[in-house]
């Protein structure tokens, strides 16, 4: 107990030296104080690191580029620890579409120099610095960085809901453009963008039933279907095996995976396949809601069943059983398609 608390008083006194010297502009005290600071962090308590959050993800834009990735990391980490989100979220934001920009450089330069096939950022030498710049090529460097901590703030659902679509939409574009011109894969912080907290109404082609319910958090169309299984067969709506109350589970909020056996086709309006491997935004929006169509499903198919985002808790709740009348008439404007 002795140990712990010198420990967190370490950390605070670690918070308030690096944040003293980046703001006097002193690096080698703020390479020290981070040193401390990162050292002290599995020391410190949840209230420290609620206090500490806030602080140093406001401290960012003051963060010389080279370190700035760094420090986001950390204040994701509180995050993960039980800090703010919601505080700390803008910031976070704010410097990962500054990093975005330097990315967008980054590429434009490296092409215009020669272009070839880019390096992973981890394995970025010193002839990259020569050839394209310093801050931009530190910035992507930094990218996987920006990655975690923007992912470590979209955990949290008052996070996404806050999110303007504005900000959300600017951030996919420059993301989806560097991995375009780069060939490299960020599909987490890709997926986090792409989560839906919002109504969706599901029509079962084979019943003639439909369903308004209201989803959070899932990252992929696996956990969406085996939550659709649950609340839908699970919940004796319509017919056919549900998954068992594991299968759920991990795809709400335990830890985990457990194989599942699929239970529908997933289709849009128009009749085409929504693939269990892309993400709830890709059903189509009709009407000012999005909808999709349960049809049987054409082959058995099994997958691990658990949570793209292991620290984002999965919802899926039924808010009503459509009538027959408005069930049929959405069914009736709906493609069918032969598999």
């Amino acid at each position: 107990m002795i140990f712990g608390k010198k420990g967190r008083e370490r950390f605070s006194e670690a918070v308030t030296g690096f944040e003293t010297a980046v703001l006097e502009r002193d690096g080698d005290r703020s390479e020290s104080a981070f040193q401390q600071l990162y050292q002290h962090f599995a020391d410190a308590s949840g209230q420290e690191l609620a206090q500490a959050a806030p602080r140093l993800a406001a401290l960012l834009p003051e963060v010389p580029t080279g370190a700035r990735g760094t420090v986001a990391v950390v204040v994701g980490a509180c995050v993960e620890r039980g800090a703010d989100a919601t505080v700390c979220a803008p910031h976070v934001f704010e410097g990962l579409a500054e990093n975005l920009a330097g990315v967008q450089r980054f590429c434009e330069r490296w092409q215009a120099t020669g272009g070839g096939d880019f390096l992973d950022p981890g394995e970025t030498g010193a002839d990259v610095f020569d050839r394209v710049g310093t801050e931009e090529t530190l910035s992507w460097i930094a990218l996987p960085q920006w990655e975690m901590a923007g992912v470590a703030m979209l955990n949290h659902a008052s996070v996404r809901t806050a999110l303007t679509a504005e900000r959300r939409d600017a951030l996919l574009t420059a993301l989806r453009s560097v991995e375009e011109v780069s060939g490299h894969d960020f599909k987490c912080l890709a997926y986090a963008l792409l989560v839906l907290d919002e109504p969706l109404v599901v029509l079962h082609r084979p019943t003639g039933t439909g369903y308004a319910l209201r989803m959070s958090g899932i990252g992929d169309n696996f956990q969406l279907h085996t939550l659709l299984a649950d609340v839908l067969i699970g919940g004796g709506h319509v017919p056919g095996t549900a998954p068992s109350a594991e299968e759920a589970a991990v795809c709400r909020d335990q830890p985990g995976q457990v194989l599942t056996t699929g239970a529908f086709n997933l289709v849009t309006p128009g009749g085409e396949w929504v693939w269990n491997e892309g993400t709830p935004s890709d059903i189509p929006v009709v009407d000012g809601v999005r909808l999709l169509v349960l049809d049987p499903a054409p082959y058995q198919r099994s997958w691990p069943s658990g949570r793209f985002f292991p620290h984002m808790t999965g919802s899926l709740v039924l808010d009503r059983v459509l009538g027959a009348e408005e069930a049929g008439r959405l069914l009736a404007s709906c493609v069918t398609k032969e598999s």
